[in-house]
């Protein structure tokens, strides 16, 4: 792990006073680093220039923030997504407005994020959650676009993931490519998933995807106590659904 303060008094010291102060440098420099919880030249970059360290939480929201704009635009299936996240992590309302903040701080792109997911490398568990969260934050919109993957790609490098382990995850939120998909027997069956009809807007359409996907995400079902196969059904309720949802704003040509 860098300490940039320890190696930056370090420096100074003995620029300054040769070996004695080189390790008096040092020292001063590993108090800033823990005063600050210093870990990367990244974060003293931001600690200079303003900007406030990032919980665990909030280096979530903010890596979803990024996703959601690589494109170019934030959906209204991102922001669905994003708060889908909050409930699944039952933050209470000052928690979800910290995660809004960092959201909207992800969709700047100017954090280095380099330092925050190597620290994460620890906690394994807390390393997959935060890319199967990126998945389902991918897939929102239901398609996954090569910035996306790419970002996905560098941000499973610093956890110490190959490429392969991370895109294997996007086989657990991926949307089915059906055969049928622009057949007309597929677009029927995508509005009969949806509770909809052909007369239905697309904000009437938009409503009714959120309503079920929120009934049937798996880290709802998951969390209420069910069991494996229920979970594996739920996951397979949500790809239809995400596939039935792309195909009718396919077809209707709405966003």
């Amino acid at each position: 792990m860098l300490w940039p303060g320890t190696l930056i008094g370090a420096g100074a010291g003995f620029a300054i006073a040769s070996i004695p102060g080189a390790m008096l440098g040092a020292l001063l420099g590993q108090a800033l680093d823990r005063r600050l919880q210093l870990q990367s030249l990244g974060h003293l970059r931001e600690r200079l220039g303003g900007r406030a360290m990032l919980r665990n939480d909030e280096l979530l929201f903010v890596l979803l923030g990024r996703l959601a704009k690589s494109d170019g635009r934030v959906g209204d299936g991102h922001i669905y997504q994003a708060r889908q996240e909050m409930r699944a992590l039952e933050m209470n309302e000052f928690a979800q407005k910290r995660a809004i903040a960092a959201f909207n701080r992800g969709k700047s792109g100017h954090d280095r994020l380099r330092g925050y997911l190597r620290r994460l490398r620890a906690q394994p568990h807390a390393a997959e959650g935060v890319l199967r969260a990126c998945w389902r934050m991918v897939w929102a919109d239901g398609r996954a676009g090569r910035a996306e993957r790419e970002l996905l790609a560098q941000w499973g490098k610093w956890l110490d993931w190959t490429p392969e382990q991370v895109h294997a995850l996007a086989q657990d939120y991926e949307p089915h490519k059906r055969p049928l998909a622009s057949s007309g027997e597929a677009y029927q069956h995508a509005m009969r998933l949806l509770g909809v009809t052909l007369s239905s807007e697309p904000d009437q359409i938009k409503r009714a995807y959120r309503r079920l996907l929120s009934r049937h995400h798996p880290d709802k079902i998951a969390g209420s106590g069910a069991s494996p196969s229920q979970v594996r059904e739920a996951t397979e309720k949500t790809r239809e659904l995400h596939s039935a949802y792309a195909l009718i704003r396919q077809r209707r040509d709405f966003r």
